[in-house]
């Protein structure tokens, strides 16, 4: 109870606390991540599952329009598909997508970017050239080229099967460059500190020494990069599927549910592709404004 107390009577609590726009988001996001974390129990039916469809229930509008049914609370898209069950499954699918991305983005930044604070020389040279030379690249230009590399190197009947690890890849590589330069610039300060030297002087090893003693000391800032790089990396992913070349049809994520709800706006089925768009917003919103947080909470200049 002692360690409950200090936690909500903390600098980053009264923070949080005194920002009602923060703690309603960020009651949405758990409510979000929840409801898709089990969204084979909270969907009232399983949009993958083909042998349950009914093209009769194809394009019915929202429950409370003249047209609606009660089945259907946002209505139904082309294929009879729940669109309240496909919110609920596509955002699992740009959730999982956007924090494996990032996932992979942090442990490459921050391992490329330890070892070229505290080596320097070359090793310091190669990683940051090549950085720069990354961030000539428009993030969305070069995952898009990732992944058209990889769908040219596996066969057609595989693309389906590999595309949310193709993503997750191509924007993860697309990423890494901003933990990199944040972890190699804290990691030039802590070297040079007292307890890295007397590490040094014991005998420690280097992989030692950077695990051990540097990591922790310049995860603070990375902590902040990688909460916002969630909103980012699902934007990007809606991206992706929004001009093809994400999550397919058959298992859509957000970005699959507007491209596909786009092509029938301008017939009157406005529902298709706007539910999905404001989950999108929601998301990405609640997101950004726990990173929001997190930044004000880390950082001990604006307290």
């Amino acid at each position: 109870m002692d360690v409950l107390k200090r936690v909500f009577d903390s600098d980053a609590m009264y923070s949080f606390r005194r920002s009602p726009a923060r703690v309603v988001m960020t009651a949405v996001l758990a409510v979000i991540v929840f409801l898709c974390a089990f969204a084979d129990w909270a969907a009232p039916a399983n949009p993958y599952k083909i042998e349950t469809l009914s093209l009769l229930d194809a394009q019915i509008p929202p429950r409370w329009t003249e047209k609606g049914d009660p089945r259907f609370v946002f209505g139904t898209d082309e294929q009879g598909r729940d669109i309240y069950s496909t919110i609920l499954f596509g955002t699992r699918i740009s959730i999982a997508v956007g924090a494996g991305s990032v996932l992979l983005a942090l442990v490459l930044g921050v391992g490329l970017g330890l070892v070229a604070g505290y080596f320097g020389g070359w090793t310091d040279a190669i990683v940051m050239r090549a950085a720069e030379v990354q961030l000539a690249f428009p993030a969305i230009l070069l995952a898009l080229m990732i992944n058209g590399i990889v769908r040219a190197v596996v066969s057609k009947q595989a693309i389906a099967a590999w595309a949310i690890p193709v993503l997750v890849l191509s924007i993860g590589l697309a990423g890494w460059v901003q933990y990199a330069r944040t972890v190699r610039g804290s990691t030039l300060v802590e070297k040079n500190k007292e307890y890295v030297q007397a590490a040094r002087v014991i005998g420690r090893h280097p992989l030692a020494i950077m695990l051990r003693h540097v990591m922790p000391n310049v995860m603070g800032p990375v902590l902040v990069i990688a909460t916002i790089h969630i909103a980012t990396a699902i934007i990007t992913e809606a991206t992706l599927s929004f001009l093809g070349v994400g999550v397919p049809p058959t298992r859509p994520s957000l970005g699959t549910l507007i491209r596909i709800g786009n092509e029938f706006l301008l017939s009157g089925e406005w529902w298709i592709t706007l539910f999905p768009g404001l989950a999108l917003i929601t998301l990405v919103l609640s997101v950004n404004l726990l990173g929001d947080w997190l930044r004000d909470a880390l950082n001990p200049k604006l307290r």
